[in-house]
């Protein structure tokens, strides 16, 4: 009892594991040093979000102003609400696919719906508690579905890239292409220079100015370009421009209909903003060596997406490159956040007309910068070395996230991976024994040696198999073939489990098996070493007496079971 209410004392309370980080760092203080430092990193990420959030939207079959919207409301929460000190909010290149599918399926109005049904899944998984559980996505799935998704965005970039003239883009990359091909003669010089020196400067300013904030200069100086009636598309040509103040907030449209047709997309959205957000505080806790609490950061995510929805944005969730940017910046907490929305918000009101000079050329060339900077290079190039097991689930993420869907590419990746997961944990469980299989000839030197005991080793009455690793159902079935190697001339086998971590269900049921085969045969059995759960498990599977014997340690049941035998052999 005494243990147990230290145990309970020690874990943390509902208002503790939900308490937003916000309210951590003002517990801890917070000073005009600390706002200074916040401002600044907060208008740097600004700067950053305000052409990106844009150009995410529009490759995602929104509007620029929808891009927006979602930056300044979910950003705004996101920082305010969630678990992580530093994590920045907004529309993220990872759902343009997801988004664009949406939009093309269902239309706005349903990408709106989907994105508010999926911020009450958010919020309910972080209310359960199942934020830990996301973190156990195999790495070769992150990199294969961003991979992916990286392939999609710059081909669905193609278009803006050359200028083309289209009367219908299929979605589809396998028709994409093709149908590209055949416009290739509407293609448009002036969008090719346009999009070519955006990367350029991108690039070039990366590489000698990496503090300056190349994709706003970038994008900034293609604007001016509209100034000499360049023949490219803009936003104002495409768009009209966008608004200089937030809409009124508005909830979706419901019908029970169109819940039912876009609750696929919004369990593709909790999915996908689940691992991202996650993913994004995890990088954000290994720049800072601080911890985020992964379960009110999902809560925070699903309300940002409800905010989002109410204002007429899309899907909000944590933004890896936006978050580095605020940490590098020399941000404090979630204040810089906040102010980065409020910034965005300064900038749309005082520089929305602005906007519709913006060429869509310059905005793909900064998402062609995007797609080529989530292609994680090096970390591919690991895993391919890795072995076949780590390159199948890469590969297998990657080209079904391509021409499949993004879903279950995901299901199918952490599929792969836990059986490859299973395989290798069932061959590092191992049974050993006295009586030694056959082996090659070895010195003395070879392993630690012990003191000869004959009754022990050289006993053909009695049988000790130690069993080392989990016993799970990945190994049960190999452990199981080679215990079931009793000999009608054994009278009691003796099977130690002192080095074993973990025991499931099958696993006991294998041994309950054995056991009855042992009982049948007149074998006794015992059963030594393993802590309290293990023997629990046992018992529950009917492992009982007379059925098994049990002993704290092998030589106890070398003793008692010599000490049986010899009764036997008196009594007979």
């Amino acid at each position: 009892m005494k243990d147990q209410t230290i145990i309970q004392s020690d874990a943390p309370s509902f208002a503790e594991l939900y308490t937003p980080k916000i309210v951590t760092v003002l517990r801890e203080g917070y000073g005009v040093a600390q706002l200074r430092a916040d401002a600044v990193a907060g208008l740097t990420v600004a700067i950053v979000a305000l052409p990106l959030s844009m150009a995410i939207a529009i490759a995602s079959g929104a509007s620029p102003a929808q891009g927006l919207y979602t930056a300044i409301v979910g950003g705004f929460l996101v920082s305010m609400l969630g678990g992580s000190r530093f994590q920045i909010g907004g529309p993220a290149g990872a759902f343009i696919v997801l988004v664009a599918s949406t939009v093309a399926l269902h239309g706005i109005d349903g990408l709106i719906l989907a994105t508010f049904l999926s911020g009450l899944m958010l919020a309910a998984i972080g209310f359960l508690r199942l934020g830990t559980f996301i973190k156990f996505i195999p790495f070769p799935v992150t990199v294969g579905f961003t991979a992916g998704i990286a392939v999609i965005i710059f081909a669905s970039q193609i278009k803006e890239l050359f200028g083309l003239t289209l009367e219908h883009e299929p979605g589809e990359l396998l028709e994409k292409i093709p149908a590209l091909w055949l416009a290739r003669d509407t293609i448009t010089p002036a969008a090719i220079v346009l999009s070519a020196a955006t990367v350029g400067v991108i690039l070039g300013l990366r590489r000698w100015r990496p503090h300056w904030p190349g994709m706003l200069i970038a994008v900034a100086l293609a604007s001016l370009t509209a100034f000499f009636a360049l023949p490219v598309e803009t936003i104002g040509t495409k768009f009209g421009g966008i608004p200089s103040s937030l809409p009124a907030p508005l909830l979706p449209g419901f019908s029970m209909d169109k819940i039912v047709a876009v609750l696929p997309a919004a369990l593709s959205f909790t999915l996908l903003g689940a691992i991202e957000s996650l993913l994004s505080a995890v990088v954000a806790d290994g720049m800072t060596g601080r911890r985020h609490r992964s379960n009110c950061e999902l809560v925070a995510q699903g309300v940002a997406n409800i905010g989002s929805s109410l204002f007429g944005g899309f899907c909000v969730t944590g933004t890896i490159a936006r978050t580095a940017t605020n940490v590098r910046a020399g941000a404090h907490g979630p204040v810089a956040g906040m102010l980065h929305a409020v910034f965005l918000l300064m900038f749309m009101l005082v520089a929305a007309p602005l906007a519709a000079y913006i060429p869509l050329a310059a905005l793909a060339g900064v998402l062609a910068v995007v797609a080529w900077n989530m292609i994680e290079k090096p970390a591919i190039a690991i895993l391919l070395r890795s072995g076949w097991g780590e390159a199948t689930v890469l590969g297998a993420t990657f080209f079904l996230t391509i021409f499949r869907d993004l879903t279950e590419a995901i299901v199918v990746g952490f599929a792969l991976g836990s059986v490859l997961f299973i395989h290798r944990m069932s061959r590092t469980t191992e049974v050993a024994t006295n009586t030694a299989f056959v082996r090659g000839d070895e010195a003395d030197t070879a392993r630690p040696r012990a003191a000869y005991d004959d009754a022990r080793t050289a006993n053909p009455d009695v049988v000790i198999y130690r069993i080392n690793g989990a016993l799970f159902f990945g190994a049960a079935a190999s452990i199981g073939s080679v215990l079931d190697r009793i000999q009608d001339t054994h009278k009691a086998l003796i099977i130690d489990f002192s080095a074993v971590p973990f025991l499931d269900s099958t696993g006991a049921n294998m041994i309950e098996g054995l056991a009855h085969k042992a009982h049948k045969r007149g074998v006794s059995l015992w059963l030594t070493g393993g802590g309290r759960n293990i023997r629990r498990a046992f018992i529950t599977h009917g492992l009982k007496h007379p059925l098994v014997h049990y002993a704290a340690t092998v030589d106890a049941a070398l003793a008692k079971a010599r000490n049986r035998i010899r009764i036997d052999h008196d009594a007979s």
